[in-house]
């Protein structure tokens, strides 16, 4: 057996190394294969390339100038807000170019603070669609002391981390809005006077920022306080401003017919007529704004004239109720429609300021007539305004009471809105 030891040994040993080259022992040789390198595919890039409408462009101007044809501009939907007959200077467009591409493929236009609207690049022409634009409201609060005009004190008294130039511009306007049938802020308003204000401050999805809506307002006026607060504007009704007990700070008359940059003269039993030279009654107020800036109906009433009047020039009376009349002069002209016999809306615009008759120059000439008898317009007592509805009652006292909180507290830190506003884009207007 010993003899056969190593013989045999050797025959398996032999035995397995030809298995194993052979692949089949101790295991099934795995099929290899070989496996060709990764292709890398390089990434898609764009550039991008910023113009605006320039004055006097048409569109097909613009597109032009980036190589793009055939967009029938008359065609477009109405939707888009694009039409080429309105389109005002300063509206920015991006274009957007695949690299390697010599015309755009896609094009983006904000035509409007809630709307983006998009040209995508088909294989029969171009795709259009709209894109909302995603607001968020935040409130924000602002105080400060008032010594000579409310503009003068939010421009002075605001910081650009609180609101820029632009919104608080807007702010002052939308407060004389608010206050139009109590206050005549270019009479009224005594230094040491303070004014506190609760806003809506609304923030794009791209980081824009403007001002929405005034929310509450304190204005100390001669040591009085005036407070307004918005309620309303569900069940399609507009929202109202009302006072602390409910009334709302809507009356029969406005206490200003035009946005006046300034008061040029006041009513006065006798002042020195500057065209005839000589001393005499001035039964009225004259507004100095621009030519052709509106004028508005200051209540409801009907035409009784529009027409020529002596040194009024062009003059529109209206009458109202309880014997009231109200007189327009210098006008430049007359909005269409009015004439005599027509009734118009308080608000309503009725005519533009001119220079026409004994005037020096652009300005509104207003009076406030009582029974015959001219009265200072700013100061005729207008009544209480209409009160909040009694069903509506509980809910006006809780929104009330929120925003007096807010309307008293500390002023709150507010993000730079300056540096939001100068690194997202302004000239989107159409």
């Amino acid at each position: 057996m010993r003899k056969l030891g190593l013989p045999a040994a050797m025959l398996v040993f032999v035995a397995a190394a030809f298995l194993e080259l052979s692949g089949q022992w101790p295991r099934h040789r795995l099929n290899t294969t070989r496996v060709a390198p990764a292709t890398v595919v390089p990434p898609i890039t764009f550039t991008q390339i910023v113009d605006t409408l320039r004055r006097g462009e048409t569109l097909s101007a613009l597109f032009a100038r980036h190589k793009i044809a055939g967009i029938d501009f008359h065609r477009l939907d109405p939707a888009l807000s694009l039409d080429p007959r309105r389109l005002r200077p300063g509206l920015v467009f991006s274009f957007l170019r695949h690299e390697g591409d010599t015309a755009p493929t896609r094009i983006m236009v904000r035509t409007s603070p809630e709307q983006r609207v998009t040209f995508s690049r088909a294989s029969q022409g171009w795709n259009t669609e709209t894109q909302p634009i995603r607001w968020r409201s935040e409130e924000a609060r602002i105080e400060g002391a008032i010594d000579n005009s409310l503009y003068e004190a939010l421009d002075a008294g605001v910081s650009d981390e609180q609101l820029d130039g632009v919104n608080r511009r807007r702010l002052a306007w939308d407060l004389a809005d608010v206050y139009a049938w109590a206050i005549d802020f270019t009479r009224d308003i005594r230094p040491g006077d303070r004014f506190q204000v609760v806003y809506e401050r609304m923030v794009s999805e791209d980081g824009e920022v403007r001002m929405g809506r005034v929310l509450a307002s304190d204005l100390t006026i001669s040591g009085k306080s005036l407070t307004a607060f918005r309620f309303g504007g569900g069940d399609g009704r507009t929202a109202l401003y009302y006072d602390a007990e409910g009334n709302s700070l809507r009356r029969a008359f406005l206490r200003a017919p035009v946005e006046f940059r300034r008061i040029s003269s006041r009513f006065a039993s006798a002042r020195f007529h500057p065209v005839l030279g000589l001393t005499r009654r001035h039964e009225g107020t004259d507004y100095a704004a621009a030519p052709g800036t509106p004028v508005m109906a200051a209540g409801d009433g009907v035409v009784l004239r529009a027409g020529r009047a002596g040194g009024y020039g062009n003059l529109i009376e209206l009458r109202h109720l309880n014997g009231i009349i109200t007189r327009y002069g210098h006008l430049r002209g007359f909005a269409r429609n009015i004439r005599r016999g027509i009734r118009v809306e308080q608000g309503q615009v009725i005519g533009y300021v001119g220079s026409t008759g004994l005037a020096t120059g652009p300005h509104l000439h207003y009076e406030f007539r009582v029974n015959g008898v001219a009265r200072d317009s700013r100061n005729v007592k207008l009544g209480n305004g209409t009160p909040v509805e009694t069903a509506q009652r509980g809910g006006f006292e809780q929104e009330r009471d929120r925003l007096l909180v807010l309307l008293r507290q500390a002023t709150p830190s507010v993000p730079a809105l300056a540096g939001q506003v100068a690194e997202s884009p302004t000239r989107w207007l159409p």
